[in-house]
């Protein structure tokens, strides 16, 4: 799952006056599926669906109490699942975006409350969601991700709250709580697999690619070590299950063709085939006997009758 938080610019994600801009740019696609009669997803927030840009843009504009001229209003968040994210979300695009959005809603809001420190919940955020379907910047055929306009104050508008301070849960100075960003991407990335059940592989996880991004030469061997003795023990189980399968294929075959298959037998008729075919002359020839008896018998009772 790659999360970022997109840094304030002059255009599109200049957050210092209103979101509008940034609210038409997250209408680009639309225009396009609707000609080709492909439903579309409106603007969300943690209760709603389908809500209007111009009601997204007027909560997220108006709710700026005591911020200065140059201060950021609002922060803009990009969340996109990797291919093998989006095919444990669903098999279709809708499925998907019903997917994300729950995910946004259980998982990642909730989160980042958490991670300012200040006692928030998901209910204290300020937010409207958008997500994208397009594939044209992307050589991944599932490209399906999310856009977040959240905004710099919470629901009461009287907390500051700035996800790109580099305050860590201060108690004291100007600044109090800050933000957690390592521990956000990884409690987003474990809820993630929970919510979908998803077995994520070590060298899929954010703290494998940060670890190899920003740790050091030592944490870099140690997760690299970690990741070839985990790749060995996979080709180790995987062979020994293709072992396993040719084996049971061989008895299989072998069972088939052996002469005295007792495959469909009861356990009864078994036994009897078995002591049956221990003994086969000793039954023949008692057969044989009572065969010839029961030939005297009729010609004695022939003769008497005549």
């Amino acid at each position: 799952m790659h999360i970022d938080f997109a840094p304030p610019s002059n255009g599109t994600y200049n957050n210092s006056g209103s979101c509008r801009q940034l609210a038409n740019y997250l209408e680009h696609e639309d225009l396009e599926r609707m000609e080709k009669g492909i439903y579309t997803e409106g603007f969300f927030n943690l209760m709603e669906d389908n809500i209007y840009k111009s009601t997204a843009i007027k909560d997220i504009d108006s709710n700026i109490g005591q911020l200065l001229k140059t201060d950021a209003k609002f922060f803009a968040i990009h969340i996109s699942p990797s291919k093998k994210e989006l095919r444990a979300m669903g098999n279709t695009e809708q499925k998907q975006a019903e997917a994300m959005k729950r995910y946004i809603r259980e998982v990642f809001i909730p989160e980042y409350a958490k991670n300012f420190n200040k006692g928030l919940s998901a209910s204290d955020i300020k937010f409207y969601g958008k997500i994208h379907f397009d594939r044209s910047r992307s050589d991944n055929e599932l490209n399906m991700h999310c856009h977040l306009i959240v905004s710099r104050k919470d629901q009461t508008n009287k907390k500051k709250l700035s996800p790109l301070t580099n305050h860590k849960n201060t108690k004291e100075g100007k600044v109090t709580g800050g933000f957690e960003r390592v521990n956000l991407f990884q409690q987003a990335e474990q809820g993630f697999d929970k919510l979908f059940g998803y077995d994520r592989q070590q060298s899929e996880s954010f703290n494998y690619h940060n670890t190899m991004k920003n740790g050091s030469i030592t944490e870099q061997i140690k997760f690299q070590e970690q990741k070839i003795s985990g790749e060995k023990k996979k080709e180790t189980f995987q062979s020994s299950e293709k072992e396993n399968k040719i084996s049971c294929n061989l008895a299989s075959k072998q069972d088939n063709k052996h002469p005295y298959n007792l495959q469909n037998s009861n356990s009864s008729d078994s036994l009897l085939s078995i002591f049956s075919l221990g003994d086969s002359n000793n039954y023949n020839a008692t057969l044989a006997e009572e065969l010839q008896a029961q030939k005297r018998k009729k010609k004695k009772k022939k003769w008497i009758r005549r």
